[in-house]
């Protein structure tokens, strides 16, 4: 049966950007009138003859962008992403008309502080918030009184699909700091920045950064085990629950699972 179109738009992928043989960033016509918050996400679904098959993915893109954008990774046993994968510039698929999703900055309390901790396509919604203040920057909307600190992890630095843009916006803004980082620099010989696992560097760049329980709120994005492990160390750090947000983007043999 097909979706109904009261639900769904039928969204067109206009541009494709391969990263590696499993990742990929697509941006799409959503097809209508498509409102969100940046941290929020979209749910993409691939009509086959015996189901519709749909997922969640956070979104990329800022609200003010006429497309969205969707930084995607290929899981083998997956449902949507084995389906997702052929399709090219043209190749439609069905979106929900509703975007969801709690993983938001916080503004509302004390905290100007903000620490990002994404691996690989967890890096997606903190593309949405960087990419829609400085929008507010540029317009003299927002002064810079929250300041972003992004540690983006990934195995190799070629899977840190976002690492050229931040990097130069970093380089421009003085609200961000970006710190990509990889951990198996044995397989990327060429690479001359930090290494290590996002959770391995918690401690120290909280500390060389002056973040703390007091100043900071934490947002933690991607890998399960990066998310769990983060939680403790923070935790430990003094940080309370609610002044962590999490979002999980899987469990392993599952496509996703989030904690949205």
């Amino acid at each position: 049966m097909a979706p109904s179109i009261d639900k769904y738009y039928s969204a067109r992928i206009i541009e494709r950007r391969d990263i590696s043989n499993d990742l990929w960033v697509i941006r799409v016509d959503p097809g209508g009138e498509y409102s969100f918050v940046p941290g929020q996400y979209a749910t993409l679904g691939v009509v086959s003859p015996e189901k519709h098959y749909e997922r969640a993915y956070s979104i990329v893109s800022a609200p003010h962008e006429k497309f969205l954008e969707f930084f995607v990774e290929l899981v083998p046993q997956g449902d949507v992403t084995p389906r997702l994968y052929p399709y090219r510039v043209g190749d439609e698929f069905t979106l929900r008309k509703v975007a969801k999703g709690r993983f938001i900055l916080d503004t509302t309390s004390d905290c100007t502080n903000h620490l990002l901790l994404a691996t690989v396509t967890g890096v997606a919604p903190f593309v949405s918030f960087v990419r829609s203040l400085y929008r507010q920057w540029k317009d003299a909307k927002f002064q810079g009184e929250h300041k972003l600190f992004l540690l983006d992890g990934a195995s190799r630095s070629w899977e840190l699909g976002y690492r050229e843009e931040l990097n130069h916006l970093a380089a421009e803004i003085p609200w961000l700091t970006y710190v990509p980082t990889v951990s198996r620099p044995w397989e990327d010989k060429s690479w001359r920045g930090e290494t290590g696992r996002v959770d391995d560097l918690v401690r120290k760049y909280t500390d060389s950064l002056g973040l703390t329980p007091v100043n900071t709120r934490a947002y933690l994005c991607g890998n399960p085990s990066m998310i769990e492990n983060t939680k403790g160390i923070l935790k430990r750090r003094g940080w309370e629950k609610e002044a962590v947000k999490e979002e999980a983007f899987f469990i392993p043999g599952k496509e996703l699972a989030a904690s949205r």
